[in-house]
């Protein structure tokens, strides 16, 4: 284990029957890291986040978080993380404040300390002005800040973040990266699992992870660069139907939609012509092909592609 991980896995397992969910995953978390678990809804996320926790007892595998032994020592992990699931899991009939305050009796804040400690999470969070409304009349985007509160209320050293904005609108997404970076300014560590490709940007490095196995674990300017090939983006009239032509060709290796147009990875560099005549050919307008840098969604595809 490298001396300054925080987190540390080799070769984590977890079986449930005849699944395998998560499949001889190693990775580590520096400290003072914002590291991004990407991958799609199914794909062995949550069940990760749960074995480092020491929620959840792996099949096989070691892992070391905070220096404890995930399968060993679960409880003293427990008390020196904080945990933010993906479900709005505060109490909907108490206000900010009295959630905030219920949160520091479980944690043992001090009562003498308490009082400072709400009010700096109050200004932290952004809900100045909120602390007696109700938590279930706050937007998606609020709930999230009190969440985030209430997680950090013990000043942990390590954050774990199960897919913090599913269901929240984009504004509140970005304002919501701006506290985990302020924490990170703190000192505090972030392991952050999500499925929004844009998101995982903002993050130090990314794993990414696809039915139980990871396929890479860099940060996002190393992912791009494992992109081989030429990638296009193709703008047409129909882009559907350039998929399905595309799909057919031998120097195409993937092939993707992005908003209208069409992302497609070739395996011959000069075959960006013989693509050109084929889309025509089919029927298909081709308005404009244009080589571009690989996106995190590319290379995700890439990396699944690839795999399969």
């Amino acid at each position: 284990m490298a001396t300054d991980a925080i987190i540390d896995v080799r070769n984590l397992t977890k079986r449930f029957g005849d699944l395998t969910a998560v499949d001889q995953i190693s990775f580590s978390v520096g400290a003072g890291e914002i590291f991004a678990f990407l991958g799609p809804n199914g794909s062995g996320k949550s069940t990760t986040i749960r074995m480092l926790c020491g929620i959840l007892r792996p099949t096989s595998g070691t892992g070391r978080v905070l220096g404890f032994d995930i399968e060993r020592e679960g409880e003293k992990i427990k008390r020196g993380i904080g945990y933010m699931s993906q479900r709005f899991s505060l109490y909907e009939d108490l206000t900010v404040w009295e959630n905030l305050e219920f949160y520091a009796g479980i944690y043992n804040v001090p009562r003498t300390r308490r009082r400072e400690r709400l009010e700096e999470l109050v200004a932290m969070a952004g809900l100045t002005g909120r602390e007696r409304q109700l938590a279930g009349q706050l937007s998606g985007g609020w709930q999230q800040r009190l969440a985030l509160g209430c997680a950090f209320v013990h000043q942990p050293r390590l954050l774990f973040l199960d897919e913090p904005t599913a269901g929240v609108d984009p504004i509140s997404r970005q304002e919501f990266w701006t506290l985990i970076h302020d924490l990170t300014r703190q000192g505090v560590t972030i392991f952050v699992t999500t499925h929004y490709l844009d998101e995982a940007e903002h993050a130090n490095r990314i794993g990414m992870i696809h039915l139980g196995k990871l396929r890479a674990a860099a940060t996002p300017a190393e992912l791009k660069r494992m992109v081989h090939g030429r990638l296009l983006n193709i703008a047409c009239d129909a882009p559907f139907e350039a998929v399905a032509i595309l799909q057919t060709m031998p120097e195409v290796r993937n092939v993707t939609f992005q908003g209208n147009d069409v992302h497609a990875l070739l395996t011959d560099e000069g075959a960006e012509e013989t693509i050109r005549n084929s889309l025509r050919q089919g029927g298909v307008v081709v308005h404009d092909v244009q080589p571009i840098t690989p996106s995190l969604e590319d290379v995700f595809v890439s990396l699944i592609a690839g795999a399969e």
